[in-house]
């Protein structure tokens, strides 16, 4: 089967802002429910980094320049990672049931991935030559 490539111009069409949306929208209908709703610190913290994930994204695309863009992904990444240890503290105090608890921080963990495999490509490309974000072909999109 044969898959044509496209280059990405919008940060919108990278798989991992797409994937990086759907987890913020996740942790936002999660913290709205039960004890998670009364607890203001946590849910905040949660949705601040489920935010954070998607933004930085966003952002280090949005700088056209591979280093910038490379340093933002290592943050959206760490992001991902904060979000599954509040996760855990919302499992051990009861706010989450073990089957959403399962669903959540196995998310967080795929969005982590496919960050990190994008930044993994784009620091193999950068080796190879200078180009910016938008002309990375890392970084087209499969239809």
């Amino acid at each position: 089967m044969l898959r044509l490539m496209k280059r990405v111009e919008r940060f919108e069409d990278l798989i991992a802002w797409q994937k990086s949306r759907s987890l913020a929208r996740a942790v936002y209908e999660s913290t709205k429910q039960g004890g998670f709703a009364k607890d203001f610190g946590l849910s905040t913290q949660l949705q601040r980094a489920a935010v954070s994930v998607m933004a930085n994204i966003a952002e280090g695309f949005e700088r056209h320049r591979v280093a910038e863009f490379h340093q933002f992904l290592s943050i959206a990444k760490g992001s991902c990672a904060e979000i599954r240890s509040h996760l855990y503290v919302a499992l051990d105090i009861g706010y989450l049931d073990e089957s959403r608890f399962c669903e959540l921080p196995s998310q967080a963990e795929e969005v982590g991935r496919v960050v990190g495999g994008l930044r993994a490509s784009l620091k193999a490309r950068t080796k190879s030559s200078v180009q910016s974000p938008s002309q990375h072909s890392a970084l087209r999109t499969q239809h």
